[in-house]
């Protein structure tokens, strides 16, 4: 990826270039691209070519599909350049949050075009409408209007005048959060580089240490984490967001929010990083499992405060006002309640299976609950019928 990025105007241009490789096992005639530049960027002058050949891509919601200009046989590779211009948004309201450069602090998620299925970006709540595999290898080169701190997922392998490069591996998304006047404080965590950026007046003390208690108790539960380094980044507002070794935290959050936001963020290095899914269609695969190991290195298991309602929906069928406490609370509850049925002893080996099999892979939606119920003689299926009902 060459990307420019214009702090004082909010510009970004982006040349994409994917070599890709169809494992499908059928051939294919077209990609569908994510990026959410495509829905809040205003994007302009897009364009695309397959293996040198200009194709003409298509705009639909939030993907980009691109023609290959015919079919791509399986086991076949091909070479894919995509390019675009967009402006990032001026405040954080709504979903602006995700795209935007305000209260100084540039902030891009899923900027990337990047190999997805088409899900629409509506959103009545907070879900997260993506899904993505892994890319083994990304290379960003990143040129911008003035000197800026940038926090990535990747390791920066170089910086030239303004033109920086990072490099990262296994990851489904690479996320941007840059400052001109970020501080960094760091600390080592066995032996992951943990750093937190962010602006003056705010600490760094306290998302370091919210961070290194998560990552040494998740570890010890699930497994170690994935990355060799953790970045928690400032952001300039909306919600807690998480990307493969970068978490997103808003400016004016501190004591038991800022605990509970940064270690939520950080189960899901293995809740979505890690153990990839369908964001969009089961948001119970990565947000229950998430906030359930999060609640419970806090102790901090509460109840619902609204009706029980299934958990096998997509982001589109719960209300804003229910969405999280259908999904994370009582989603997080019925994982607490399989555990305590279970006990330890049963349930966090069977858990760290399945985040075992399912590394760096997208996993079904049955898949967790299906784990946990091969590791006990426990007859689950009335719980499973009666909160799954699509699924069971």
């Amino acid at each position: 990826m060459t990307a420019r990025l214009g702090f004082g105007d909010r510009s970004l241009r982006v040349d994409a270039t994917l070599a890709i490789r169809n494992d499908s096992g059928a051939g294919i005639d077209r990609l569908e691209l994510n990026t959410i530049a495509a829905q809040l960027g205003s994007m302009v002058r897009l364009s695309a070519a397959v293996d040198g050949r200009a194709v003409i891509p298509r705009r639909s919601d939030q993907t980009i599909v691109v023609p290959l200009g015919g079919v791509l046989p399986a086991g076949a590779s091909a070479t894919v350049y995509v390019g675009y211009s967009a402006h990032l948004r001026s405040g954080t309201s709504g979903s602006d949050w995700l795209f935007t450069r305000a209260n100084g602090i540039a902030e891009l998620y899923r900027w990337i075009p990047w190999i997805s299925r088409a899900r629409p970006f509506d959103r009545p709540n907070h879900g997260d409408p993506f899904v993505t595999p892994i890319s083994p290898k990304v290379v960003v080169r990143l040129t911008t209007d003035r000197a800026l701190v940038v926090a990535t997922p990747g390791r920066r392998v170089s910086a030239v005048g303004r033109t920086q490069t990072f490099e990262a591996t296994q990851v489904r998304d690479f996320a941007i959060v840059a400052a001109p006047d970020f501080r960094t404080a760091s600390r080592h965590v066995g032996a992951t580089f943990v750093q937190a950026f962010v602006r003056p007046g705010t600490a760094a003390g306290p998302r370091l240490d919210a961070a290194e208690h998560a990552l040494r108790a998740m570890a010890a539960r699930v497994g170690p984490y994935p990355y060799a380094s953790y970045l928690v980044a400032q952001t300039a507002g909306g919600y807690g967001m998480e990307s493969p070794g970068l978490t997103w935290i808003p400016g004016g959050i501190g004591g038991a929010d800022l605990r509970y936001l940064v270690t939520h963020e950080t189960a899901h290095q293995w809740f979505y990083s890690l153990v990839g899914n369908d964001q969009a269609t089961a948001p119970f695969t990565d947000e229950a499992a998430a906030d359930f190991l999060a609640r419970s290195v806090l102790g901090s298991r509460r109840s619902s405060h609204c009706a029980t309602a299934p958990l096998d929906r997509s982001i589109y069928r719960y209300s804003a006002t229910c969405y999280y406490e259908t999904i994370y609370i009582q989603g997080g509850n019925v994982l607490d309640d399989l555990r305590r049925r279970m006990g330890d002893a049963a349930f966090w080996p069977a858990l760290r299976r399945y985040v075992t099999t399912w590394s760096w892979r997208l996993a079904p939606p049955r898949a967790l609950l299906d784990t946990l119920d091969a590791a006990t003689s426990l007859d689950f299926g009335p719980v499973y019928r009666s909160r799954f009902p699509t699924w069971y």
